[in-house]
């Protein structure tokens, strides 16, 4: 059951956490596998399923070690969150992108000789305030709203951009950097699409 609620589901049904809608600070990591588009038009519609199912499936071992949990699935891009004090935990949600990268790393020869290729990712990161809370009559499901996640897709989109594998806000960032050093380039304040008020975003480094 948790495989098809999403981990931690069930316990949040049975306590009624969501039956009401709560106000929570989240972290969001927006995750995107690069040049999907031709990917998918190369190997066919079949081959590319099969890819992605993959593809998630290492994924799966990083965001558990590191607290996250899986909120949406939205084509080749996979949304995950994490509470405050989780996510900033032993910067979790940032080792939760680095164990992706080595897991991948590790069965590169294996993608290389199933699907020719081995894919690739970037990820934007941001925190804010949602709203939580449970839809849905036939079918229930926990939904987060608000403009973080907005915001983090839009960072993540901006990855193009600057050629970055990660970006991350300023806000995140001072937050992950009152425990640790965080070694990353400033890219600057940026008015992204649709947004009133800028953004100050960070490149993160990886060793």
């Amino acid at each position: 059951m948790e495989e098809y609620l999403g981990y931690g589901a069930l316990h949040n049904y049975a306590l009624a956490k969501y039956h009401r809608p709560k106000q929570e600070i989240r972290i969001f990591m927006f995750l995107d596998m690069k040049s999907s588009t031709t990917i998918a038009e190369t190997m066919g519609h079949t081959k590319y399923f099969d890819l992605i199912k993959a593809y998630y499936a290492d994924m799966t071992d990083a965001i558990l070690e590191t607290s996250g949990q899986i909120y949406q699935y939205v084509g080749d891009e996979i949304v995950v969150p994490w509470s405050k004090s989780e996510g900033l935990y032993q910067q979790n949600c940032i080792r939760c992108f680095e164990k992706i990268v080595k897991a991948f790393e590790k069965k590169k020869d294996w993608y290389l000789d199933q699907f020719g290729l081995v894919p690739e990712f970037k990820a934007g990161y941001h925190i804010g305030e949602v709203t939580t809370g449970e839809i849905g009559i036939l079918k229930k499901d926990l939904i987060y709203t608000g403009d973080v996640l907005n915001t983090t897709a839009r960072i993540q989109a901006e990855c193009n951009t600057y050629t970055a594998k990660a970006l991350i806000s300023g806000n995140l960032l001072a937050e992950l950097q009152k425990k640790n050093t965080i070694t990353c380039n400033e890219i600057g304040a940026l008015m992204l699409r649709g947004k009133q008020e800028s953004v100050v975003l960070f490149s993160l480094v990886f060793e």
